[in-house]
């Protein structure tokens, strides 16, 4: 897998928040995008996923079978960000089963699969509403991983990870991310991206 950018750049009103960047991200590695609080890697990690359209320039995702169309590259891609939502009035388990009717699962993983991972299986029926900040970002991270899509994005995994948590969050990464094109956007916590090759510094592109 890879995503070739050309001359992308991005811009709200008058102003840029990125602009000619030149650059392809590959699954021969796993990138971490760096930068300052307002310095541009969310928007960045939104237009890698499909979610934003760039203000100029040309983005380009290709499998193994060609490029991708852009009416398909949602269907290739997970996403955890400390702004995306969870249906909070879902159950945890009514959660994941609106999740899976989307997504397929990563190979070998199943319903209850995900429940043993997130070590939440005694708050199945637990309202999202009700789950802690943490709960509910591990919620986001294994929704985002254990799907079977090719492109995985996240920013900031760690918020609202306690110690526990971040360790969690480091098994999840060691076990279920094969064969996949992974970039995550960092505030400098080398915990959420020590596993990542390449850095990628938004602000070389103001």
């Amino acid at each position: 897998m890879k995503i070739v950018l050309n001359n992308i750049g991005k811009r709200f009103n008058r102003h840029w928040i990125f602009k000619n960047i030149n650059y392809e991200f590959s699954s021969d590695h796993a990138y971490v995008i760096l930068g300052a609080n307002g310095s541009g890697k969310s928007t960045l990690l939104q237009v890698l996923a499909g979610n934003s359209i760039p203000s100029e320039g040309l983005i380009s995702h290709f499998d193994k079978n060609g490029k991708i169309s852009e009416e398909k590259i949602y269907t290739q891609v997970g996403i955890s960000a400390p702004y995306s939502d969870l249906i909070e009035a879902y159950t945890l388990e009514e959660a994941i089963q609106f999740h899976f009717q989307f997504k397929e699962y990563y190979k070998g993983i199943t319903k209850e699969n995900i429940l043993d991972i997130l070590g939440l299986d005694n708050s199945r029926k637990k309202n999202i509403k009700d789950f802690s900040s943490g709960m509910k970002q591990r919620v986001k991270l294994a929704l985002a991983v254990l799907s079977n899509s090719p492109f995985l994005f996240l920013d900031e995994p760690l918020s609202n990870l306690d110690r526990n948590g971040v360790e969690w969050y480091r098994q999840l990464m060691k076990n279920h991310t094969e064969n996949r094109l992974i970039v995550v956007c960092s505030n400098q916590q080398k915990d959420e991206y020590d596993f990542c090759t390449k850095e990628f510094s938004v602000e070389d592109f103001k």
